[in-house]
């Protein structure tokens, strides 16, 4: 089937022309006609439309100009030019642009029907190379994320093969190249499967880079960057794309990502140091989100505090988040000996106290939480005879409070939301953003972001954008209260834009509905 458009200002050339192209095409067309470029525009726009045959002189948008816009956005498009000049700059105008032939008018019957057929045969070559491509993408849409998650694999985690040849596959020499770690708290699997694909596509969007498969609710990326000048310029220029890249993500597909991005390297025996540098920065990152780079600071020894490690263990047991605990306490544990000497006994009681303030938060969100080894944790961790050992049963605690957060998170009866749903309910009238109503009931903003989006199905925005509205319907039903008053009451302070939020959520205006509604 070819879609075939004639345009032209004088119908009856338009009349003509589809006269000879029905009784010579009968079958496999679907003919469409215009009188104006505009029009012609129009249609190319909504049809599928292979072969235009285009009048040079119309009033409005001329043929040549209507050519322009349609191979813009329709490049495949087999272009046919018919004229009453047979001029030399129009012909070398159209021949510029692309289009297949440029006919002079009268044009005779023979002619119409050779140059049809003839562009119906370039349509046919060009779905057929189309066709050709697209199986090709499909086919390496299959192995590519293969060959890149064997990258990541090989470069990041095995440390014993020679990567040299993935960079020579993938071009990457001659590039300053980075390793980031990406951590999607609370992302289940099924989700992660839905959003691979599309966190790839946003990540390639902006720049070159390989990416592996998720590893629990984590994804590393291996960024690099042709040195096309200074390479402290191209490294600066490349935070900065990152850094535009992590709000993209956060965007279009879950707010709250924690990112750590390693120092920039060339050499490519230094992958593995890389992931880990990428690894230390994502473990310095806020529960809330955000995207650590990391530091390059030779022969210099990284202070460590072991209370902000403790912050961020703390943040991942609120976030129901266990994969990274492991992690945190091992640097938690190394912090700990390094403050005080290595004396064990010190060690062990500052993470029992750990242990306490982790069984306690996870007691705040889920009442009801019992664990029987935690009324043994005192003697099992004094009677420790490692380091090991201690940050074994440390850890196992710990991933078992964050997974008990998780769960509880997703029952829909669940009591943080009451608790800020009746606190939004007494206070709709107040500015009250997101951190305002997390402080209140005493948990993290990101934690309840996540419980909102998990248990009601949608964020706080739109939750108490839709609570509002639903508060206002109610009091436009008693018409002693003007419409301002209302919009006050419901926190809009800007009542015209309250009048555009309530028409685009019921369809008509305050005014409108409370007519309706007497």
């Amino acid at each position: 089937m070819y879609g075939i458009l004639v345009t032209d200002d004088e119908q009856i050339m338009v009349d003509s022309l589809k006269f000879i192209i029905e009784k010579n095409f009968p079958s496999d067309i679907r003919l469409f006609t215009a009188l104006s470029g505009s029009s012609a525009l129009e249609t190319v726009m909504k049809e599928q439309i292979d072969i235009i045959f285009m009048d040079i002189n119309m009033p409005g948008l001329n043929g040549l100009e209507t050519v322009k816009f349609i191979l813009q956005s329709k490049p495949d498009s087999v272009i046919v030019i018919l004229s009453a000049f047979d001029r030399f700059q129009y012909a070398q105008e159209a021949v510029n642009l692309g289009v297949y032939r440029y006919l002079t008018k009268p044009v005779n019957r023979n002619t119409v029907v050779e140059t049809l057929r003839n562009a119906m045969n370039i349509v046919d070559q060009k779905r057929g190379r189309k066709n050709s491509e697209e199986e090709l993408h499909k086919k390496l849409d299959i192995v590519s994320p293969m060959v890149e998650s064997d990258f990541i694999y090989s470069a990041a985690l095995s440390g014993t093969k020679d990567v040299s040849e993935y960079f020579s596959y993938f071009g990457i020499t001659g590039s300053a190249w980075c390793f980031c770690c990406l951590e999607f708290p609370g992302m289940d699997e099924k989700r992660q499967n839905e959003s691979y694909e599309e966190i790839r596509r946003l990540l390639r969007s902006r720049v070159q880079c390989i990416t592996g498969s998720f590893m629990a609710n984590r994804l590393a990326s291996f960024f690099y960057f042709p040195i096309d000048g200074d390479e402290d310029t191209v490294t600066e220029k490349a935070k900065e794309t990152i850094a535009s890249l992590y709000n993209i993500l956060c965007i279009h597909v879950a707010s709250g990502i924690r990112g750590g991005i390693s120092t920039f390297f060339t050499d490519a025996d230094m992958t593995g140091t890389a992931y880990n540098e990428a690894l230390e920065a994502l473990s310095s990152t806020p529960a809330s989100g955000g995207i650590v780079f990391a530091e390059r600071n030779a022969g210099k020894k990284r202070d460590l505090n072991p209370g902000i490690i403790a912050e961020s263990i703390f943040g991942r047991v609120r976030a129901g988040d266990a994969s990274s605990i492991r992690h945190l306490l091992n640097s938690y544990g190394a912090a700990l000996q390094d403050s005080y000497g290595g004396d064990m006994g010190k060690v062990k009681n500052a993470i029992f106290e750990l242990l306490v303030n982790v069984r306690n938060i996870t007691t705040e969100i889920d009442c009801n939480y019992r664990n029987d080894e935690f009324l043994s944790a005192f003697s099992v961790l004094s009677a420790a005879d490692s380091m090991s050992a201690v940050l074994e049963f440390t850890g196992k605690r710990c991933e078992e409070c964050a997974t008990d957060v998780m769960q509880f998170s997703q029952t829909k009866d669940n009591p943080i939301v009451k608790k800020a749903e009746d606190y939004i309910e007494k206070r709709m009238s107040e500015d009250l953003s997101l951190e305002d109503v997390a402080e209140a009931i005493n948990v993290s903003p990101f934690y309840l972001s996540r419980l909102f989006k998990e248990v009601r199905g949608e964020n706080y925005i739109n939750y108490l954008t839709d609570l509002r509205m639903r508060k206002a319907r109610e009091l436009l039903k008693n018409p002693r209260s003007s419409i301002k008053e209302i919009s006050s009451e419901v926190g809009f302070n800007d009542q015209n834009y309250f009048s555009r939020i309530f028409k685009n959520k019921f369809g008509m205006t305050p005014t409108e509905f409370r007519n309706v509604a007497k």
